[in-house]
């Protein structure tokens, strides 16, 4: 039986009254995901939902909740993956109970949380910190997991050694060798645990690779994986049951691999083997970016990268033993394995897991389960966000309280700022905090995490001049009545240990608000693709990581503005448009190297849809009709997803370079403007417009750096020609009042012709007559200059005894009444503390920079307490002075200063709580808690307290 369904036909008459609803309610769904089917839609109970349809896993899910709504079932979520046609779903209807509800609600399973408990901070590998969690706490709860049949299954500590040396055991009697890969192409559940840490258990390296949708799939996802089982040299590869009957076809084209074999086949109940000895140093994970069949690249991540990283990540958060992860997100990705699992395990945290086939069937749950478990850590990429906002209706979660949760993560796709607004608007009267709003970023190259923002800080969005960056690159801020503006996240600093910068094309760093390349490094970082070397060349610039995005920075925060190669993430996967590109352009009838795919938002889902435009010569609806079919399928075999939107247009009509090559942007740009398929004599003319008006924004740039350079010799000639006569001048006057005010006039002359503005602030807080200790943050060599030519009166600066051996520095530096200290010699150091603090006491003011040093990368570093400890011996107060924009003026490392505005705030004064050890100690703590609040960096000496 077949039915044909067009705009404007109807089911045919001798199909049963259930079919015929269940076909029009697919026949709708597809033409709002894919308005380009209209007019020729063929719809049928034998229609493949993927191959004809073009239904991804939400549009499978979101089918599947409007036949429970229209039908009154309740249908198990895993009839909307695994069905292959509508006949699949109407026999799962047949089969199904009426109402339903019943079925969609969690067997929830109450969580004990004791007080806090220590995390194995000494641990050096994945299986240290097992063995640790073992010994300390083997019966405690680590995982809760939601299975398929809604049903918890509990695991402790202990539970997962047992059944990861099960496991193990099994893999060795197969032959696997210490350092040899293993690929688990598992669904999220208990054999994965046992998988990952039983292939660890075993020497090898885990491989985690996505599980195909449906058994009917099975053989196409193997072979379009073989690519990364050949690049992986995999031995064994562990997967479900069904996955079996393809094992000729990929031994035939993976020449390495042994077996496939299930979980349950590995297993040896009981049996246990020497474990093989495993270094910080020896890779723990291949972690092979999604997308990523044509050149495979594996992220080598050793057991030092993993363990620095959520290391890193739970410090941000001050997670702990009492806080409880709630989790949808799948395993074989890097969020929900390392993020989520390994994060977890690390600081004893319970992880409620579930499927993610149960969150995006009824996404309400996630949100019960956080108000069940009383979770305070969760998220996930922006869709799930929009999923909430979208498909959860408020008699699904009366009741709820979100209250527990502090920590809600948004990160893995592009953060759309409307999208968390509206979630803070939506589920604020459930007890869901602003603050929780955390939107990171990470990356497979940096483990996972790479920027946080600060903990309880909330959602922070940059407005920004729509001309000026698509012109210039320059981020400046919008006014508040501007219309036209651009707005980005911030994704946070840094992780402690890591650095990020911004560089140009040349690899020039760049400057605050600039646009540019982010690159980063620190201890989470791969050293490669595994077995990849072209693609690991690529990778690095020197000791710096590419990210492949373009961002730009402002007060220690990163802003993401794009991705560098224009891979597309829909739905939290990337895919890489160059793959598909290139396929599409071996068809018949499509112009070869004239095919662009790029991503469009998509205001409806959250996340981005997928568009191919490509060139041809046909033009009968026949022809097109045919090669629309043929781009949807090519792209389904080839990435596992089928495309939104496919445009056919007459030959040049997508844009290039004059080098040839596809502008993917000027792609997109004429697919928002509503580009059409017909032939129109003046599409050249468009597309010629929209090459010269992308050539200017480059030339901008350029003029814009060569600007930048220029500026930076002409602030080194100035200050070269000022500077001899300056010391000259200051080693000769009789006294050093005559030094001061010599050092101050040329110092405010120096910034005043390089034109770098000083916002002075809170003068007002110094009294005539009175001593001050102050205590400024240390950012860039300009500190000294800027501080020199603002403060008023006379001042003594506390340096490095090492300046004395510079005949320049010393005599300057004397003249100056400069006080040296001795950082290495302990004695000496004491004596130099000394001799200090009676100088305070006799009434001289000193300024101190607390940090000792400075480096490139923002943060207040932690800080000594010499002038902390003089000024409550002397009975003065503390003055915290913060500056703000020296650093990106002249960054530790760069000798050409850039244009820039410098803030300078004297905060108010702290006076000393009596003398002594603690009193110093607390005036430590004051003031830097008050440099913290003004400094707009992140704090390297701790993390704030959990609220």
């Amino acid at each position: 039986m077949a039915l044909s369904k067009s705009e404007s036909s109807t089911p045919a008459k001798t199909a049963p009254p259930q079919a015929e609803v269940l076909l029009g309610l697919i026949h709708d769904l597809v033409l709002e995901l894919h308005p380009h089917k209209r007019g020729a839609l063929q719809v049928s109970l034998t229609t493949r939902l993927d191959q004809d349809l073009g239904f991804d896993s939400l549009s499978r899910i979101e089918l599947l909740t409007r036949i429970e709504q229209h039908f009154g079932l309740g249908l198990p979520e895993q009839i909307g993956v695994s069905a292959d046609s509508p006949q699949d779903l109407l026999r799962a209807m047949a089969q199904a109970r009426p109402g339903g509800k019943h079925d969609s609600v969690l067997a929830y399973h109450a969580l004990t949380l004791g007080d806090a408990e220590a995390a194995p901070a000494k641990a050096e590998t994945l299986l240290d910190m097992l063995d640790w969690h073992v010994a300390n706490h083997g019966d405690r709860t680590h995982v809760l997991f939601y299975n398929e049949n809604r049903q918890i299954e509990e695991l402790t500590y202990q539970g997962l050694l047992t059944g990861a040396e099960s496991l193990a055991a099994g893999l060795v009697e197969l032959g696997l060798e210490q350092g040899q890969t293993v690929a688990i192409m598992l669904p999220s559940g208990m054999d994965y645990f046992f998988s990952f840490m039983g292939v660890l258990l075993a020497g090898g390296i885990p491989v985690p690779i996505y599980p195909p949708a449906r058994a009917s799939q099975i053989e196409d996802h193997l072979r379009r994986h073989a690519n990364i089982l050949v690049n992986a040299q995999t031995r064994v590869l562990i997967t479900v049951d069904q996955a079996k009957v393809a094992a000729r076809l990929l031994k035939m084209q993976v020449e390495h691999l042994q077996a496939i074999v299930t979980p349950q086949e590995l297993s040896r109940p009981g049996v246990t083997t020497s474990r093989p000895r495993v270094r910080p140093d020896h890779l723990a994970h291949l972690q092979y970016t999604s997308g990523s069949t044509g050149n495979p690249k594996g992220v080598m991540l050793t057991h030092a990268n993993l363990m620095a990283n959520v290391r890193a990540m739970g410090g941000n958060l001050n997670a702990d033993s009492t806080d409880a992860f709630v989790s949808w997100l799948p395993l074989y990705h890097d969020m929900g394995l390392i993020g989520a699992w390994l994060g977890s395990m690390y600081f004893a945290i319970p992880l409620v897991l579930m499927s993610p086939l149960t969150f995006l069937a009824h996404p309400e749950q996630w949100l019960w389960a956080i108000h069940h478990h009383r979770g305070s850590i969760s998220g996930g990429p922006n869709f799930s966000y929009e999923l909430l906002l979208r498909r959860v209706k408020d008699e699904q979660i009366q009741g709820l309280d979100l209250s527990s949760w502090r920590v809600a993560f948004n990160g893995a796709e592009p953060v759309i700022p409307d999208t968390l607004r509206r979630f803070a608007d939506r589920f604020e009267p459930y007890g869901f905090r602003r603050d929780a709003i955390s939107a990171v970023y990470g990356l497979a190259e940096a483990s996972v995490g790479l920027a946080f923002p600060p903990f309880g800080r909330g959602l922070v969005v940059d407005r920004i001049q729509r001309e000026s960056f698509a012109t210039r690159g320059q981020a400046i801020p919008a006014s508040p009545e501007d219309p036209n503006v651009l707005e980005f996240v911030a994704c946070g600093h840094p992780l402690p240990g890591h650095e990020v910068r911004v560089v140009d094309d040349t690899g020039q760093e760049l400057g605050e608000r600039e646009e540019g390349r982010l690159q980063f490094k620190g201890p989470s970082v791969t050293s490669g693709y595994y077995r990849n070397p072209q693609a690991t060349a690529g990778l690095f610039a020197g000791e710096w990581v590419e990210s492949g995005d373009m961002a730009y920075i402002w007060e220690a925060d990163i802003y993401l503005t794009g991705r560098r190669k224009d891979i597309i993430i829909r739905a939290g996967r990337n895919i890489y448009p160059h793959e598909l590109e290139e396929a599409i352009g071996n068809l018949p009838g499509i112009r070869k190297g004239c095919v662009a795919v790029f991503g469009a938002k998509d205001e409806h889902s959250g996340t981005e849809k997928l568009i191919v435009l490509a060139e041809t010569r046909e033009h009968t609806p026949g022809a097109l009709q045919a090669l629309r079919a043929g781009i949807e399928g090519l792209a389904l075999d080839l990435l596992g997803n089928p495309v939104d939107d496919v445009m056919l247009v007459p030959p040049h009509t997508v844009p290039k370079t004059s080098s040839g090559k596809i502008r993917r942007a000027s792609s997109r740009e004429l697919y928002e403007k509503g580009i059409t398929e017909t032939r129109q004599r003046a599409v050249w003319l468009q597309v010629v417009r929209l090459t010269l008006i992308g050539m200017v924004p480059q030339l901008r740039r350029v003029r814009h750096l060569l600007a930048d350079w220029l500026y930076g010799l002409y602030w080194l000639l100035m200050l070269g020609l000022v500077a001899p006569a300056t010391w000259i001048t200051v080693a000769l006057v009789p006294s050093q009042n005559w030094a001061w005010t010599v050092t101050r006039a040329v110092g405010r002359f120096l910034l005043r012709i390089t034109r770098t503005q000083v916002t002075l602030r809170g003068v007002e807080h110094l009294k005539p007559g009175q001593s001050y200790v102050v205590v400024v943050n240390h950012a860039s060599y300009l500190d000294g200059l800027v501080l020199t030519a603002q403060l008023p009166g006379l001042w003594s600066f506390i340096a490095k005894r090492e300046l004395l051996g510079n005949l320049v520095t010393s005599v300057f530096l004397n003249r100056l009444g400069t006080q040296f200290v001795e950082r290495f010699d302990k004695q000496k150091g004491v004596e130099d503390a000394r001799r200090v603090a009676h100088r305070a006491v006799a009434g001289h003011s000193l300024v101190i920079f607390p940090e000792g040093t400075f480096r490139r990368a923002p943060g207040l570093l932690p800080f000594h307490m010499g002038g902390f400890q003089a000024a409550a011996e002397a009975g003065i107060p503390v003055l915290p002075v913060v500056l703000r924009g020296t650093r990106s003026i002249l960054r530790d490392g760069h000798w050409l200063p850039r244009r820039g505005r410098v803030a300078l705030t004297l905060l108010a004064p702290i006076a000393p709580e009596g003398k002594g050890w603690a009193a110093a100690v607390k005036l430590r703590d004051l003031a830097r808690a008050e440099m913290l609040r003004w400094v707009g960096e992140p704090d390297m000496a701790g993390q704030p307290p959990k609220f």
